[in-house]
């Protein structure tokens, strides 16, 4: 007598042969690949969290040690130094922190411009005082002092959430991860303005190397072309005239070559006088800037009103730029505007020195068309200067020089 078959096994032997029940699995198929619950950039944040802790303690020991140190130190001469080098080496441990922040937290900053170097015993003791000034190291400091009280706050959070709350421990990361990124941009980026203020030194000291080079071009093209040739003429002559003399020929043609070589004299001194004007004019540096800029008024086509009011004399360099930016504009009124009248006003407004020259010709100047107005612009810039040009169509002209004022 048979025994009936139990549910489980009719249905076992029910089913056609080498088709297996749903839940059970050949030895040869794979297993499906295990997955981590968090994803790759909750794991970087994680990881950044955890770090947090130990290089907060290094930056936080070297800002401490260096700071008493080198404040006790003040007291006598390597204390200047010694705070110039620690702030050298915060600006390395900010360094390092925004190389973090761009592997772990995906924050790209930009790194600061670098010090420059100087070189000599004054140079260092200029590098020592832009180093002792620096921005950039100040605010890494600063970074690296909060961090510590931070860095153990992260750690430990981050931590206890690893084993006991698993479940939201990504929300909680990505909050501190946050507010690690919002410090980072805060503290650890280059300064704007900072930033903006370098690049114009640079332009503006290629500006000024480049008008230099041209200026002494200039001067050695005038001195090979003018002055050097008429003396060269009159050495010619003055050999002639001796040799005939030698020769016993005192006659009318002697004469006419000595007459001429007086001549070639007084033309070269005439260049060579307006050479060193060009350079420097004796005037300016004896009696200022008045008497100097009517000197050149004189020899506009046009009649020229100068007004000069200023308290005193500022600094050499900024009363030679007001000079020949005034030389030039009135050479290009003369050469351009076909101006009746010019008027030019110079004051002196709080810190700035300001220029105006005014013309009733036929407008149409500007900084992009060229007649040297350009090159006026540039060097103005070049110390801090401001040049407007306000020149419609018909005229009149106005235009507008601003230089920082230095005392003499």
């Amino acid at each position: 007598m048979t025994e009936p078959l139990s549910p489980s096994a009719s249905a076992v032997r029910g089913r056609p042969s080498g088709r297996p029940l749903p839940s059970s699995r050949t030895p040869s198929e794979p297993l499906p690949p295990a997955r981590l619950a968090f994803e790759a950039h909750t794991w970087k944040e994680i990881a950044h969290l955890l770090t947090n802790l130990p290089l907060s303690l290094i930056g936080f020991t070297f800002v401490t040690t260096v700071l008493f140190t080198s404040a006790f130190l003040t007291l006598t001469v390597i204390g200047f130094p010694l705070l110039a080098a620690a702030l050298v080496g915060a600006r390395q441990l900010g360094k390092l922190e925004r190389i973090r922040a761009r592997a772990l937290l995906d924050v790209t900053v930009d790194e600061p411009s670098p010090l420059p170097m100087r070189g000599g015993a004054d140079g260092f003791v200029a590098q020592v005082w832009m180093s002792v000034k620096d921005p950039v190291g100040w605010r890494s400091m600063l970074y690296e002092l909060i961090r510590l009280p931070w860095g153990i706050a992260t750690f430990t959070i981050t931590l206890t959430g690893l084993f006991v709350a698993w479940p939201v421990l990504p929300f909680i990361v990505r909050g501190l991860a946050n507010a690690d990124r919002a410090m980072v941009r805060a503290l650890l980026s280059p300064s704007d303005e900072l930033e903006r203020r370098i690049a114009e030194l640079e332009s503006d000291r290629g500006v000024v190397v480049d008008t230099a080079a041209a200026d002494l071009r200039r001067i050695e093209r005038d001195l090979h072309d003018g002055a050097q040739a008429r003396l060269v003429n009159l050495a010619m002559g003055l050999g002639l005239a001796k040799e005939k003399l030698l020769e016993g020929q005192a006659d009318d043609a002697v004469a006419s070559m000595v007459a001429e070589a007086h001549g070639e004299v007084k033309l070269a001194l005439q260049e060579l006088r307006d050479l060193a004007r060009g350079i420097h004019p004796a005037v300016l540096t004896d009696r200022g800037l008045d008497a100097a800029l009517s000197s050149v008024a004189s020899r506009c086509t046009a009649p020229v009103k100068v007004t000069v009011d200023l308290p005193g004399r500022p600094a050499a360099a900024i009363e030679g730029i007001a000079y020949f930016t005034v030389s030039e504009l009135l050479q290009n009124v003369s050469k351009h505007s076909g101006a009746r009248s010019v008027a030019v006003d110079v004051w002196r407004s709080d810190d700035r020195l300001l220029i105006q020259v005014w013309d009733d010709g036929r407008g149409g100047a500007s900084v992009d068309g060229g007649s040297g107005i350009a090159g006026l612009a540039e060097r103005l810039g070049a110390v801090d200067g401001l040049f407007m040009v306000d020149s419609p169509v018909g005229g009149p002209t106005t235009i507008t020089a601003e230089l920082p004022w230095r005392d003499r």
